[in-house]
């Protein structure tokens, strides 16, 4: 008997391989995400200029970062070969003097903003012109699509349901143009795991062990076999890098920091690009 549904995810066109260069831009969720690329050795950059929740603010950053390219900025900017635009919101605010939707209100006065809610052809309009953007970075890079599971208790529940939905259309528009592929973050967490205990004390955020299960998820369904024997050589060395000595001091302790430090030489000599 199954006690669960199982979530199954699309073969990708491409795969994840060791060490590329990954950008994160979205809600808190990639954050999340993207600090466990972090974590397992990937040069990443995530939400340079703050977490981003609609898909209008998410191609602001992009602007911000080709801007910053295309003018030779003193600041290094990421050329990714892959990117992770991650949806959490369609509602957007509009700053009444201007019209123009801000990616932050600064805590001004709400009174200053106007509310409002994109429809389903303007966040595909928006997520087209980030693509578009991307590619000016890199011309081959892949882009994949992710919808935060992370509700927004502030709109009421049937709201978030519904803003999650219009997004949700969005990210299959791009899917099946062929501009991104979607990796159901969502789905994983609603439909497949589906219980509280996969939450964070505040009910709304998901869990370090939901976040780890749909890592595993993502690892299984994107990464190449060689970025998978990449993460089992480096699994050891990270343990090793991470060990807390009980006598620092020790001669036992000394070797085997001199030995762990070798390991990470050969290492990095295997996988230049470690961000390590």
């Amino acid at each position: 008997m199954e006690f669960r549904t199982q979530v199954t995810i699309d073969k990708p066109p491409f795969h994840i391989e060791p060490c590329e260069e990954i950008l994160f831009v979205g809600s808190c969720f990639a954050d999340s995400i993207g600090q466990r690329f972090r974590e397992e050795g990937f040069p990443v950059t995530v939400n340079p200029f703050g977490v981003m929740y609609n898909p209008a603010s998410i191609l602001h950053t992009l602007q911000r970062l080709t801007a910053a390219a295309t003018q030779s900025a003193g600041t290094a900017t990421p050329a990714p070969t892959i990117a992770f635009l991650t949806l959490g919101t369609n509602h957007v605010y509009r700053l009444k003097s201007t019209g123009e939707i801000v990616d932050n209100c600064q805590k001004r006065p709400a009174d200053l903003f106007r509310e409002e809610q994109l429809s389903v052809a303007q966040c595909v309009d928006y997520l087209r012109q980030s693509v578009a953007v991307l590619r000016i970075l890199n011309p081959h890079v892949r882009v994949i699509v992710t919808v935060s599971p992370i509700r927004y208790r502030k709109y009421g529940y049937h709201a978030s349901q519904l803003s999650k939905s219009v997004l949700l259309l969005a990210a299959d528009a791009l899917d099946g143009e062929g501009s991104a592929t979607y990796f159901p973050s969502y789905e994983l967490l609603m439909d497949e795991l589906r219980d509280y205990r996969f939450y964070a004390p505040d009910m709304l955020h998901p869990s370090t062990q939901a976040v780890d299960y749909i890592w595993e998820r993502l690892v299984d369904s994107y990464f190449s076999p060689a970025a998978k024997d990449y993460l089992a050589e480096w699994r050891p060395l990270k343990q090793a890098l991470a060990h807390k000595p009980f006598n620092p001091d020790s001669p036992e302790y000394r070797a085997f920091r001199e030995q762990t430090y070798n390991k990470l030489k050969d290492f990095r000599k295997k996988y230049p690009h470690l961000a390590i």
